[in-house]
């Protein structure tokens, strides 16, 4: 009579098997985490001589991807079911801001304009031709035919005026 395995050297012994045997079912890319999990659920068994046979661990194998399955199928439904809830939500996409935060983030902007309009034109102007427009400081250096310190300067200035504004409204 020939000794029989213990259920991690047949679990071993079949590893490959069941990992083709994952991804053949729709495992995939996951099917190396998936077989991790198959172990953990074999090793949890009542009866290791049991799950140690090869017919036990693809019964568990296939309860595995079912369980998968329902759990990708329910978490769908779900984000599914709480977008349709959501007012103006399509297709995971948010609706256009309500008029309140419209009117909020106008007032801010205004705010904002003042300020920078209180540093002067060429330090607000640098700031807009760097952060929105996306030029280099040296390039606007160039532009506006100042020094590259100037510039740093100028983009220092309006930060700390932005930063002052960011403070006084927390």
């Amino acid at each position: 009579m020939a000794p029989t395995l213990t259920l991690e050297e047949a679990f071993l012994a079949h590893r490959e098997r069941l990992l083709r045997f994952l991804r053949a079912r729709g495992g995939g890319e996951a099917a190396e985490d998936l077989v991790q999990e198959l172990w953990l659920r074999l090793a949890a068994a009542p009866d290791p001589a049991a799950a140690a046979s090869l017919g036990y661990m693809m019964r568990a194998a296939d309860r595995l991807m079912i369980d998968r399955y329902r759990s990708e199928r329910q978490a769908a439904l779900r984000d599914k079911a709480w977008a349709e809830a959501q007012p103006g939500m399509v297709d995971g996409i948010a609706p256009a801001p309500g008029p309140e935060r419209d009117l909020a983030a106008r007032q801010e902007m205004a705010r904002l304009q003042q300020v920078l309009d209180g540093l002067g034109q060429r330090p607000s102007a640098i700031l807009r031709r760097h952060r929105i427009d996306g030029l280099t400081q040296r390039e606007i250096a160039a532009e506006f035919a100042i020094s590259l310190s100037t510039v740093e300067s100028d983009l220092r200035r309006a930060y700390a005026a932005i930063v002052a504004i960011r403070e006084e409204e927390q």
